[in-house]
């Protein structure tokens, strides 16, 4: 099972709560208009005593949602709630951003309103396997099915954009897609700073380097090592469209391996350390080993945007923003 991030454990404390007997309300994100803080799809659990995990709007109502949320748990109902700079309430709570933002608020549980604890938990042994699933709630009848890839067009095109929302006839479909990956091969100083800002970004790091010295616990506390040959173990990490993968060595040896098994993966984005004159001397080796000039485009290098990084924490940074921007654009 992947790591998720903490900030996309929601389901997941929700029903810990419930079963502890605290009482749970997830708040989610439906519909957003201007410059909305938060993208539909977010979520904030809320716990019968006042806990929180998530966010819906960067902080600027979540007070008024945990408010909806605790009366809620009393009546057993679901509500949406709407937010904007002319709202008294909002504004109150801090939203002068001029976006406008719909939430969902639903008590997990009894009720024929509330989200049944079968459901969440069906729920989160999708996220857990992990396979991609849909929660769908009609908004008029408060009915919800989860819905897996090949059942629902709609859903399907959702899921592989990677993008919850309403639909016309007023279903609101929230994606649950197995968590992104980033593999890095290379225990380098960069890689230090890069997993732990991947890992903030909501993806689940690891890291490869069969150089023992490098590779170690003590250097990188808490993460995901391989110590097998690069090539050997991104073959068996199997990456798909939810990866990312970044070359660090600089060893021709350890990246080339790595960058050969990438470029026929499905992984979104690749990225290799090193200056344009190692580059061009990677694209040759590569294009002699038979590779198309197709599949060399695929590499990012140097790897990350330009902004002028200097230290490895700034190069780390310039390499999430470009696999953020190759994500979302």
């Amino acid at each position: 099972m992947e790591k998720r991030a903490p900030h996309d454990m929601i389901p997941e404390a929700a029903l810990a709560w419930h079963r502890a007997g605290k009482g749970a309300a997830i708040a989610t994100v439906v519909e957003t208009w201007g410059s909305a803080p938060r993208q539909a799809g977010s979520q904030l659990a809320i716990s019968g005593e006042g806990e929180m995990i998530g966010s819906v709007s960067g902080g600027c109502v979540e007070g008024a949602v945990v408010t909806e949320a605790l009366d809620a748990l009393q009546d057993r109902k679901s509500r949406l709630l709407t937010f904007g700079v002319s709202d008294e309430t909002a504004f109150a709570a801090g939203l002068a951003c001029g976006g406008t933002i719909r939430v969902l608020v639903e008590p997990v549980g009894d009720g024929s309103e509330a989200l049944a604890e079968s459901l969440l938990a069906d729920l989160i042994a999708a996220r857990s396997a992990p396979r991609a699933v849909a929660l769908v709630t009609r908004l008029d009848s408060w009915d919800r099915e989860l819905c897996v890839p090949g059942q629902d067009q709609v859903v399907d095109a959702r899921l592989k954009a990677d993008r919850s929302g309403m639909e016309e006839e007023g279903r609101f479909i929230a994606v649950h897609n197995p968590p992104l990956r980033l593999i890095v091969v290379g225990a380098v100083h960069i890689a230090q700073p890069l997993l732990a800002i991947a890992r903030t970004c909501g993806y689940a790091p690891t890291l490869i380097d069969p150089r023992a010295a490098f590779g170690s616990a003590d250097r990188f506390p808490g993460e995901t090592i391989l110590d097998d040959w690069p090539d050997e173990a991104l073959a068996r990490l199997n990456p798909d469209a939810r990866t990312a993968i970044v070359t660090l060595t600089h060893d021709p040896k350890l990246d080339d391996p790595a960058i050969r098994v990438a470029l026929r993966s499905g992984a979104f984005y690749l990225g290799c350390l090193g200056s344009k004159k190692t580059h061009a001397k990677r694209i040759e080796r590569l294009a002699e080993a038979g590779y198309s000039a197709e599949e060399l485009a695929r590499i990012h290098a140097p790897v990350g945007l330009d902004i002028g990084a200097k230290t490895p924490a700034e190069i780390a940074v310039s390499i999430i923003a470009q696999i953020t921007q190759r994500l979302r654009l």
